[in-house]
């Protein structure tokens, strides 16, 4: 697949900017700071500390999302929600390294590895870059990025997304119309992007299809979105 500069929409405006213009839209979106709460969410709201993180794949830097997340969040939370919009599929392992320090699902004590139940207050701050890695082996890489650090109220723990990426537009190999397919093995080379009529001829076997998702682990293990 080649690799594409890829817009995004904010989740409060739907206004369409790339990544980096996103930051600075996100700063000044006049709906994001006039979003109503409810009666119930006022009665939640705490005043604490919001991380304002870019993340996208390390490899595939046109999936991206801008997210907020308290500091009190846990890093075990993080990964949770990571998992849930982007990565999960058969339960693997993963782990985020953090200026040379990794923090496990599972941790090893005897590799020096630590647990993921500290909050991210306690190990990043404004400028800093960490990793996220999910499944050993069929290995999805992310990079996140600290933009900024805010004082304000916000619902205890919730992490929200701002914005996200466009689902990039991947062409057949076959004809060039939009691909909708993709093969697991055919992709560690480059290729194997299919639409639906193509995907039906390919010498692989529909068995090693995967369905194109907006994910940086589109045609990996067995992910579906």
């Amino acid at each position: 697949m080649t690799k594409q500069m890829s817009n995004g929409k904010c989740s409060f405006c739907n206004a369409t900017f790339s990544k980096a213009a996103m930051t600075k839209h996100l700063k000044s979106c006049k709906q994001r700071k006039a979003a109503p709460e409810t009666s119930l969410e006022k009665r939640k709201l705490q005043k604490t500390k919001s991380l304002h993180f870019v993340v996208e794949g390390r490899d595939l830097p046109e999936y991206w999302m801008h997210l907020s997340v308290p500091a009190n969040v846990t890093l075990e939370a993080l990964d949770g929600f990571l998992r849930d919009i982007w990565l999960e599929c058969c339960g693997h392992l993963s782990a985020f390294t953090i200026e040379g320090t990794r923090y496990s699902i599972s941790p090893m004590r005897e590799y020096g590895e630590r647990s993921m139940k500290v909050a991210l207050g306690d190990v990043l701050g404004y400028g800093m870059k960490f990793y996220h890695e999910y499944d050993f082996g069929t290995t999805t890489e992310l990079t996140l990025r600290v933009v900024s650090e805010l004082e304000g109220e916000v619902k205890s723990k919730s992490i929200q997304l701002l914005a996200r990426n466009d689902p990039p537009l991947i062409a057949c190999e076959s004809c060039g119309k939009i691909a909708t397919q993709v093969c697991a093995e055919c992709i560690w080379s480059g290729k194997g992007w299919l639409c639906d009529k193509c995907s039906h001829k390919h010498e692989c076997g529909e068995d090693m299809l995967l369905p194109v998702v907006n994910s940086p682990r589109v045609g990996m293990c067995g992910y579906t979105g």
